[in-house]
């Protein structure tokens, strides 16, 4: 039998796995990897190509970096000779996707989802999860569709969230999940499963805004899962005796170099790391010292 075509959008490293585990695997031929140009990243705003962009070139699988995926797929396929996939494969490639790209796939374009759907549709699941404080999350392999993550069900696999779970450590285990629920479901027939009507809740890309609290108006709980949930970026912002600063780690109980952040509603949230604009993060209890 032959191998399963497949075009694999995909940009940061939540989609390594799944593009790894789709190039070990023999059931499936990676014709073409697209991936969001090369950036500028850091302070020294070095030209930096993506994650997917770099194990596709170790690879040797040809990488395509329009800036708009639906006026430039097209024409990009017939110039270079590629036929229609199999399968379209998005895994947090980061551009919404117009119905003319969706029905490029003979058998369907699918999406690798990092949220029990149709709880978290939208560009920030894991951080979203964090930050609500979920018991569960998990990953859901869909078809897509042209309203946003609202494709059937075709896999799902949930997992419980640690307490002192960070969006970090949870979007490792999930890509991690995700790459092998994938590469399972395409193998057998495809069973898609219309989504729930019910209990439907929408994330957006994450912006500043996010990060910033107050600990006048938000108790220490919110203000911790959101530490969790937005470091390294954009990070949590929060105005003490007048200084701005990110927190970097936090807990709710007494910690080691910490300092007590009163909050509403009576609580405390202590600091364990910071750091003021334009310089190098500290412990807390040294900041709060020098200041």
């Amino acid at each position: 039998m032959n191998p399963f075509s497949v075009i694999f959008c995909g940009t940061p490293d939540f989609a390594v796995p799944s593009l790894k585990a789709l190039l070990d695997d023999d059931a499936f031929n990676v014709t073409l990897v697209i991936t969001q140009p090369d950036r500028p990243i850091g302070r020294k705003q070095i030209l930096t190509a993506p994650p997917v962009k770099v194990i596709a070139e170790e690879h040797g699988i040809p990488v395509f970096q329009p800036e708009s995926i639906n006026k430039e797929l097209p024409a990009y396929l017939e110039s270079h000779n590629l036929e229609r996939p199999d399968f379209l494969i998005v895994v947090a490639y980061g551009k919404i996707l117009k119905q003319p790209i969706l029905d490029l796939p003979f058998i369907a374009p699918i999406n690798v989802h990092g949220s029990l759907l149709p709880r978290w549709r939208g560009a920030s699941p894991v951080e979203h999860a964090v930050m609500f404080g979920d018991e569960f999350t998990g990953v859901t392999v869909q078809e897509m569709a042209f309203e946003l993550d609202a494709g059937p069900i075709l896999s799902m696999q949930s997992i419980v969230m640690e307490p002192r779970e960070t969006s970090l450590s949870m979007r490792e285990k999930l890509s991690t999940i995700g790459a092998k629920l994938l590469v399972d479901t395409l193998k057998k027939p495809l069973k898609p499963e219309p989504q729930p009507t019910t209990s439907i809740t929408i994330c957006g890309k994450l912006s500043r805004d996010d990060a910033k609290v107050d600990p006048t108006m938000m108790n220490a709980i919110e203000i911790d899962r959101r530490v969790r949930a937005l470091n390294p970026w954009p990070s949590v912002l929060c105005t003490i005796d007048g200084h701005e600063v990110k927190i970097l780690e936090s807990a709710l109980e007494p910690a080691k170099n910490s300092f007590p952040l009163p909050c509403a509603q009576n609580t405390v949230l202590y600091l364990i790391t910071i750091q003021e604009a334009g310089k190098k993060s500290m412990a807390a209890a040294d900041w709060q010292r020098g200041i």
